[in-house]
């Protein structure tokens, strides 16, 4: 049966109201029982006029939020002219020869109250022009002071104005699978977009998802991240960054979202304040991970060139020439186990002690080779193009 309207609405305050005077009467009765959890749980919605944390997170560190729109100049493809059909060419005219401007979008968010932005290298390589939209609407001129292809991390430094403050930093060392992960930031150009889900998995290698030429370990999220939403933080329930969005796979897949943690993020934007770019430590070697189990079925293949020791380990593949690992002696075939004696069980384990390492300084490794152990000193170098 249909109410009319005002008969419809004064039924639902008559139920809200009983219902409020049952949950006071809950809470009168709890507080003598000494259980106090419910009715503070139930004190703190009616306090917050029933917004969830998901609301208060988002209220904490939204201001802080921008958008960043960029353009850069692309030469054309030249095209032979000869080519075109000669009726297109009395419709259209010749084609347009020169440099073309290209647009694009990502977002960050403001680090600190001077109007330092963090964001994603990709959104800001190779640009002309950096344009910075506030939360508010403001319009601020950006300039890109330093930015890291490895890691993916760059700053923006914006203009002189009246800047909102900078968004809490959280510790994404602290986080567990399972904790809730918001998403802020700007997808297909819609500003002011939040997205929510848990922390999926962390600790997860780039390399394992075809990025090769990158060193992270990054957050995995359900946490929907779109186009647009690279750069933008990745916040915990309390409303602090805990990561820096920076992909999701599309495709089958589809749905798993990726973000830089806000620890390793700190690292990098002190290198880049102070040097104007990072300096990764490597050592010119390919490696693939080991165990027991793939070494005792290679070792019973009659064709294979070598016998490899029946242990976990990060097995040398190729090493380059006139590299660190090649001065120092290290071959293909033989297996990592420990660098400045701490375990290597696998390649990411020794790539970690290799960025924890100094430009030039001896590193200490030890490593199986033909079923011997042997101690190697080995002095990491720049990481060639990035320095």
């Amino acid at each position: 049966m249909n109410l009319p309207n005002s008969l419809y609405q004064w039924s639902r305050r008559f139920l809200f109201r009983l219902l409020s005077c049952f949950l006071t009467l809950f809470i009168f009765q709890s507080s003598f029982s000494g259980d106090q959890s419910f009715a503070l749980a139930v004190q703190a919605l009616d306090d917050n006029e029933g917004h969830s944390f998901v609301a208060e997170a988002v209220e904490r560190v939204a201001p802080s939020v921008v958008r960043i729109d960029t353009e850069r100049t692309v030469e054309r493809q030249p095209f032979d002219p000869t080519l075109i059909d000669p009726l297109l060419r009395d419709l259209l005219g010749d084609p347009a020869m020169g440099p073309e401007r290209e647009k694009g979008q990502g977002s960050g968010v403001l680090i600190d109250d001077a109007g330092l932005v963090l964001t994603n290298a990709h959104v800001v390589e190779r640009v002309d022009q950096v344009s910075v939209t506030l939360a508010e609407g403001e319009v601020a001129d950006g300039d890109v002071i330093g930015a890291d292809p490895v890691t993916d991390l760059a700053l923006v430094r914006l203009s002189e104005g009246d800047l909102p403050k900078a968004a809490p930093i959280g510790n994404s060392e602290a986080l567990q699978v399972g904790d809730w992960a918001i998403a802020l930031g700007t997808p297909f150009g819609l500003e002011r977009t939040v997205t929510l889900g848990i922390i999926s998995s962390l600790h997860r290698n780039i390399n394992s998802l075809g990025f090769s030429d990158k060193r992270l370990d990054l957050i995995q999220t359900d946490a929907a991240i779109n186009p647009g939403n690279s750069g933008g933080p990745l916040v915990n329930g309390r409303g602090e960054v805990i990561g820096i969005n920076t992909l999701v796979r599309s495709g089958p897949g589809a749905g798993l979202g990726f973000a830089i943690p806000i620890n390793l993020a700190r690292g990098v934007v002190d290198q880049l304040l102070e040097k104007g770019e990072v300096v990764h430590p490597y050592l010119g070697v390919q490696l693939v991970s080991l165990t027991a189990r793939i070494a005792r079925e290679h070792n019973r293949d009659p064709n294979s060139l070598l016998e490899l020791p029946e242990r976990s380990g990060a097995l040398v593949q190729s090493v380059l020439p006139d590299s660190p690992a090649e001065k120092a002696g290290l071959r293909r075939g033989d297996l990592v186990i420990a660098a400045d004696e701490i375990v290597i069980s696998d390649p990411q384990s020794l790539l970690e002690q290799v960025d924890k390492a100094e430009i030039g300084v001896p590193l200490s490794l030890k490593i199986m080779r033909n079923s011997l152990e042997l101690s190697l000193s080995i002095k990491p170098s720049a990481l060639p193009g990035f320095s």
